[in-house]
This record gives C-alpha cells, structure tokens and sequence, in this order.
C-alpha cells in the first residue's frame, strides 16, 4: 500500500479485505448479514460488493429459495472457478498439489510418490509437473493469486533439507509458469493444519487451539489469541522432542526420553513387536492389531496413549486452549485410547485449564495441511483484495 493513500482510502481497503475474507470463510453471504457481521451500514455493503464484482472476485445475486416472503437481500458469492490458488504438500512419502478456489473449494488434485533420496531438485520438479498438470485445465480467464507449500516436520529434520533451501528453489522453479508474485510462501505441515482446522474445521471459533500432527515425528501447530505461533524461522512447535522421560529411550535428535520416543510410530512397532515397511502404517496396523485382540499390540496401544495423554495434559497447561486437534497418526492413536488420554488429562492439567478444553480429530482429516497451504496461498488478495486482484 502506497505511503500516499489517503485515510479514506486506507479504510476502503480494510473494509474490502474484511468483507472478501469473510465471504471467503463463509461462503455465499446475504448482503444483509454481511452488514450486521461488519459493523458497515447497507450503502457501504454495497458499494463494497459492487467493486468485488467488477474486480471479478465475487458474484452477487438474489438467493434460490428463502422460505420467507418479502424481498429478499441479495446474496454474494465467491468466484472459485475464476479465482484460485495452488496447495502444496510435502511429506516424507508423498507429495500432493491442489487447484484451490477462493472460497476453499478444491477444483483440481494430484497425487505422486515423493522421489527417494536427500537430493530436494527431483522432489521439486515433482511438484513443478503436478502444477504443471493442473494448469492443463485451468480456465483461460481464471485468474492465480498465490501458491502454499506445507513441509512436514519429518522431511525438515530425516532428510535435512532447510526451509532456506527449499523455499527458494522451488518458487524459481515455479516462476516460468506462475510468475514472480506466486509465492510460494512456506509453512509447517501441522502449523498450516492448525491453520485450516481455525479457519474452517474442528477449531472454528476457537481462538486458542493446539494441533497436534504425527508422522514419522510428532509436531504441533499453536493459535494463541486467534494468532499463529511459528517461533524464530517458523520452527516453533516440536513438541515431539519435549522429554517427558528423562530415563527413557534415545531419540533420534541425541536425547533421552523425548515425547516422540513414547507415542510415535517406532515406539508404536517396538512395543507391538512388529514391523511395517511402509511409511505411515505403524499406528493404523498397532491399532488394527489391538482391536483384533493382539495383547502385545493392546499394551503397545494403551502405553503409546498413557503418554500422548501426558503431553497433551502439560501443553494444555502452559497454552491453555479450548481445542486440541489430534491430526495425522495421532488421530487413530486419540481414537483407540482415548480413555487413556482423557484420564491424564483429569489427574495432570489444572482445573481451570481442563474444564474447557474440547479433544477433537481433524473435520478436514488429512486434507488440512493442504487446505492450511491454500489459506497463505490467497492471504495477499483478503489482505488487499483490488491490488492484489490487479498484480
């Protein structure tokens, strides 16, 4: 925003990118409520409407059935074929891509294996040709505002590839097809998840929330005060390496006992006894086997969700939050043992931090990294939606 814009237009564009960002969240909205929900009287609603339209972002018509008689006001609704963004998702075995409409509709996705091997360059030129395939059939006049990247916390640390590294190759990668304003802007996979399940999932509402993500590792994404808390670099949020037994086994980062050595996957297969080649499936066969009545993998279970109740009972009393989202692995962990987390979570957390707190698993499942990925995607156009609409 020039130096040079005057108050009134300033407030115009705040006006404008809270009216886009709740039809954004919202879906199609009557101008009417849009006027109790902002605080703006009915001719400013309209003339808001009327430049969104023209900028070709919304449309406005009456609504297909209201039940009630009289006139009835009329409706805006996003433009999501015409105005999109793309999602990118990198996890340690796979990688996904998603066409985003404003709105959160998804209009197109793609899926592929991530290459093998620590070099980044085949892994982004994956994800370039996953663009690349969407934008086959993307409408001529449609118009991309920005792209996401979620990386999982378990290719940042298994792998070593630096968010300084990846960021930089990929959006110059990215730059001969979606040019230079495209992004993409970069997050952490449970960061962008907490993100979506705020925005439009389990936490709506919810203003202080805590997601918790498995993988290979564990991660959490923390909303305090309705804001993202990312840390120095956005690598905040590794509770997976909080010691929780300071006697126990050696984790992977050099520690002792870490949180991640006593609910993660390969606790889950030590204590079961049993092996699973592919990655991702230790939790889903331990519980499956748990469920079938398999004693060692019973015990595996209800030890792996003693301990996921303890560190959940101690972030729940430093950040106090009224949701906690058990995403990625953790969501079948919540699920086979739940008893056993919410038992730690009565004899461990404050009563007045446990009194409020809802245990959820993600509305979005495993689309909710994507989903968050879209959100940075368009967070340029709701922050200054006719600039942006024009660049």
């Amino acid at each position: 925003m020039s130096s040079s814009t005057s108050p009134q237009e300033s407030v115009r564009r705040q006006n404008l990118g809270a009216l886009l960002r709740y039809i954004h969240v919202r879906g199609a909205t009557s101008r009417a409520e849009l006027t109790n929900r902002l605080g703006l009287n009915r001719s400013t609603i309209g003339a808001l409407t009327a430049d969104l339209a023209t900028a070709g972002l919304v449309d406005e018509g009456v609504p297909h059935e209201t039940g009630r008689a009289g006139r009835p006001s009329i409706v805006v609704r996003p433009r999501s074929s015409r105005v999109y963004g793309y999602a990118l998702s990198l996890e340690l075995d796979r990688l996904r891509a998603a066409r985003v409409g404003l709105g959160g509709k998804v209009l197109d996705g793609r899926t592929a294996q991530r290459p093998p091997g620590p070099d980044p360059a085949p892994t982004i030129a994956a994800l370039v040709a996953l663009v690349a395939d969407m934008q086959r059939s993307a409408p001529a006049d449609a118009v991309l505002v920005g792209s996401g990247l979620a990386v999982s916390g378990s290719v940042r640390h298994n792998l070593g590839w630096a968010d300084e590294t990846i960021e930089p190759e990929l959006a110059g990668a990215l730059y001969p097809r979606l040019g230079p304003s495209a992004g993409p802007f970069l997050g952490g996979t449970a960061d962008l998840a907490a993100l979506a399940e705020h925005t439009r999932g389990a936490a709506t509402g919810a203003d202080n929330v805590i997601y918790l993500h498995g993988d290979a590792g564990i991660s959490a994404g923390i909303i305090a005060g309705g804001r993202r808390i990312t840390g120095y670099g956005g690598h905040g949020g590794e509770v997976g390496h909080m010691v929780v037994h300071p006697e126990g086994r050696l984790c992977g980062c050099g520690s002792r006992g870490c949180w991640e050595t006593e609910i993660g996957e390969r606790a889950l297969l030590h204590l079961a006894g049993r092996t699973v080649p592919t990655p991702g499936a230790a939790v889903a066969a331990a519980v499956q086997a748990a469920q079938d009545g398999n004693p060692d993998a019973q015990a595996a279970v209800a030890h792996a969700a003693d301990w996921l109740g303890f560190g959940v009972a101690n972030l729940v009393n430093i950040f106090n939050p009224t949701v906690v989202v058990f995403g990625g692995t953790l969501s079948e962990l919540y699920l086979a043992g739940a008893d056993h987390v919410r038992n730690r979570l009565h004899t461990m957390a404050l009563p007045a931090c446990r009194a409020h707190v809802a245990l959820h698993t993600p509305q979005l499942g495993d689309d909710a990294p994507l989903v968050g990925a879209a959100e940075l995607a368009f967070e340029s156009l709701l922050s200054d939606p006719l600039y942006a609409a024009r660049s």
